[in-house]
């Protein structure tokens, strides 16, 4: 993360700087992928301004204030940007998590059939879905002889199709290809 200090009509001293850095090293708490946070403070008619502008690798956001206080006005200028910090993590781990929330809908349900119409002939049917691994049929042999289960289901790299890797006995194996 690099750090930009520009000062505008007055003397940027050394107790300014160090403060504003450390004030900005804690934004890393709340984000990782920070690459740059540029902080111009300037000083008009007995005003003290602070804007700043941060740059992430998909988003850029940014926060000014004015006070008539320095240090409260770089105090309240990194405020907003950690709460825009935190509804922007907020927002893109919600959007992430309805994705994934979507794409496994009904993961694991069972159902009931009834034949005949009689409620006494009844079979339960459970269903599990799982998300298939993208591997060669070699990898899943010996993916298969790492986790000790009796199949496989895997998406096959040379296909692109879904594959089910059964195992009949130590060398014997089945493939079931769509």
């Amino acid at each position: 993360m690099q750090i930009t200090i520009t000062a505008r009509h007055f003397e940027l001293t050394k107790a300014i700087r160090d403060y504003v850095e450390t004030q900005c090293l804690k934004l890393k708490k709340y984000f990782d992928h920070i690459i740059t946070i540029h902080i111009t403070l300037a000083l008009e008619n007995s005003r003290n301004l602070c804007e700043i502008s941060l740059h992430a690798s998909r988003f850029s956001l940014q926060s000014q204030t004015e006070e008539m206080d320095m240090y409260l006005s770089i105090d309240n200028a990194l405020d907003k940007m950690e709460n825009q910090i935190k509804k922007l993590k907020d927002r893109v781990t919600d959007h992430q998590k309805k994705a994934l929330k979507e794409q496994y809908e009904g993961f694991s349900r069972a159902t009931t059939i009834h034949t005949n119409g009689n409620a006494k002939n009844h079979r339960t049917i459970k269903t599990k879905r799982v998300v298939p691994e993208i591997m060669s049929v070699p990898e899943a042999l010996d993916k298969m002889n790492e986790v000790q289960q009796d199949f496989i289901i895997f998406r096959n790299i040379e296909s692109d199709s879904i594959n089910v890797l059964v195992k009949k006995d130590d060398e014997h194996f089945k493939l079931f290809e769509p």
